[in-house]
């Protein structure tokens, strides 16, 4: 679906109400449901949460990039900006226009730069694959070169012929920016692309990742589980429980004032907290108990509320909604916010 420029917003990338479920043999499993966010242009927005909280469906879910054996029922709107000024929802338009944005406008870059780069073929050959898509060069081999030393890789010129496996893994990751990047995409999601590499390396990769997205000015939407990384990189926060977000706004914010209890249980068990100038009483980690809810058994009420040392009864009935807190650019999804605050 095209809408008109007049129905054009500020926003980059404006999700509205997304439901993502899978179709199962036991029927239909809600990995994403009811989830707004905005990424605004040139701004990083972090989705954080424990695994299965629903935030890589999220990502998945704005080009449809699902593996091709599952049957996916999705609703809602996913509008992206036109460089005209009017919008397409993503949601609605068929796959030949959805290519069209997929990895030209769009690119993605995922934990496992191993799994997504072929193996039979070489890095080079895998840049200019990228390029003939979406922006036809007149040398392939020079501007995959110059990609390459975009990201750091030395060498270039000698690496462009190597093949994956010959490269180490932080290496792969580059490629793998190198190739998003060919097409000169307005927004880069990046899906928890530092997990698989060791703290030293990650460092490298995240400090290329804000580089990069200054110098070509785009948008970053960066999925993760580490709220150590949001602090770094993000300009944004949505935090992400059982498919739902239940609080979202401005890192600094958010970090340093959370409102919802599942954020500040993330905050409390973080590792960094060992080595903190606290007390030793207060070193000790503090795990949240129990486990997420599985798909297809959430109850009524708060997600969170079996595993929330402030949960009351009010908590376990009715649907509980985003609203604004304190600050008008705070949202939490929590009916005792500010009595636990």
């Amino acid at each position: 679906m095209e809408l008109k420029p007049s129905d054009s917003c500020s926003h980059l990338l404006k999700i509205q109400n997304l439901q993502t479920q899978f179709v199962t043999l036991r029927g239909l499993l809600p990995a994403v449901d009811g989830v707004s966010l905005a990424v605004e242009s040139g701004q990083t927005l972090a989705v954080v949460g424990e695994s299965g909280s629903g935030k890589s469906v999220t990502a998945l879910s704005i080009l449809r990039l699902f593996n091709r054996g599952d049957r996916v029922k999705m609703s809602g709107r996913i509008l992206w900006k036109q460089t005209d000024g009017g919008q397409i929802d993503l949601a609605s338009i068929d796959e030949a226009g959805l290519r069209q944005v997929r990895g030209g406008e769009i690119a993605v870059i995922f934990q496992d730069p191993g799994a997504s780069l072929n193996p039979v073929f070489t890095v080079g050959s895998q840049i200019r694959e990228a390029l003939r898509r979406h922006r036809p060069a007149e040398d392939e081999e020079a501007t995959a070169i110059a990609l390459l030393r975009d990201v750091g890789i030395a060498d270039p010129q000698r690496r462009i012929h190597a093949y994956p496996h010959q490269l180490s893994g932080g290496m792969r990751q580059r490629v793998m920016i190198a190739i998003a990047l060919a097409c000169r995409p307005r927004l880069l999601i990046a899906d928890e692309p530092t997990t698989a590499l060791d703290v030293t390396i990650q460092a490298q990769i995240m400090r290329l990742l804000s580089e990069l997205k200054s110098r070509h000015q785009m948008a970053l939407l960066f999925i993760t589980h580490d709220l150590g990384l949001v602090a770094q990189i993000a300009d944004q926060v949505a935090v992400m429980y059982a498919g739902q977000v239940v609080e979202a706004g401005p890192v600094a914010q958010v970090l340093r004032e959370p409102r919802h209890p599942y954020t500040r249980a993330l905050l409390n068990c973080r590792p960094s907290r060992l080595y903190s100038d606290i007390g030793p009483d207060e070193r000790r980690l503090h795990p949240i108990p129990g486990v997420p809810p599985r798909p297809g058994t959430i109850a009524t009420g708060c997600r969170f509320a079996a595993r929330c040392t402030h949960q009351q009864v009010i908590c376990r009935a009715g649907t509980i909604e985003l609203e604004t807190a304190a600050e008008q650019d705070r949202q939490v999804r929590c009916l005792r916010w500010n009595a636990i605050s």
